[in-house]
C-alpha cells in the first residue's frame, strides 16, 4: 500500500485519525500505552505524528520477539508455548504487561503475521490479535481479525482498528 495514497489505509489517513485519538484522549486526560509486535512501532509513530501527544502518548514498546514479550511486558512464558505469539492470550498478556509497567489509563496492544511468509493453516497470514486494556476495568477487550493484503496492508489494517479502539476507549 502505498504511504501517499488517500483514505484510512494510508499513511496519512493514519495520521489523520491517530490526531483524532490525541484530541479525544487528551481532553478526557487520559494517557496511553502502545505494545506491539507485527506493527514494528506503527501506532506510536502515527499518534506521536501529532503535535500536542505528549500530553497522551505516555510510552511504546515494540516487543517483536517472544523474548521481547517476556522481559518487557511481562507475558508467560507458558503463555507463548500454550498459544503462541499470535494469540488472543498473548495480545492480552501484552496490554495488561503494558499497563502494569507504566502509568497510563490506556494500553493498546497488537501481534500477528503479517506476512508474506510466517501463516499456517490454523494462523494464516493476516491474523491480528488486538487488546485494549483499561486501567481499573479488569479483563483486556480482544479482538481477532483476518486482514487481506500485502504486508503494508495487514500492517495499515492493524494500525487503524488499534486507533479506532484507542478513539472510543474510556
Amino acid at each position: 500500500m502505498s504511504p501517499g495514497a488517500e483514505g484510512a489505509g494510508s499513511l496519512d489517513g493514519l495520521i489523520a485519525l491517530a490526531g483524532r485519538v490525541v484530541a479525544v484522549q487528551a481532553g478526557a486526560g487520559r494517557r496511553v500505552v502502545t505494545a506491539e509486535s507485527c506493527t514494528g512501532g506503527l501506532i506510536a509513530g502515527c499518534l506521536t505524528a501529532i503535535a500536542g501527544s505528549s500530553a497522551v502518548v505516555e510510552r511504546g514498546y515494540v516487543t517483536y520477539s517472544n523474548q521481547a514479550k517476556e522481559q518487557d511486558l511481562g507475558v508467560a512464558a507458558a503463555t507463548l508455548a500454550t498459544y503462541g505469539a499470535v494469540s488472543a492470550e498473548t495480545a492480552a498478556a501484552m496490554a495488561l504487561g503494558a499497563l502494569d509497567r507504566s502509568p497510563a489509563e490506556l494500553a493498546v496492544a497488537v501481534t500477528g503475521i503479517a506476512g508474506p511468509g510466517g501463516g499456517s493453516p490454523e494462523k494464516p497470514v493476516g491474523l491480528v490479535y488486538l487488546a485494549l486494556a483499561c486501567r481499573g476495568a479488569g479483563a483486556p477487550q480482544v479482538e481477532r481479525h483476518c486482514f487481506s493484503g500485502d504486508r503494508g496492508a495487514v500492517r495499515y489494517a492493524t494500525v487503524r482498528r488499534a486507533l479506532e479502539l484507542l478513539l472510543t476507549a474510556g
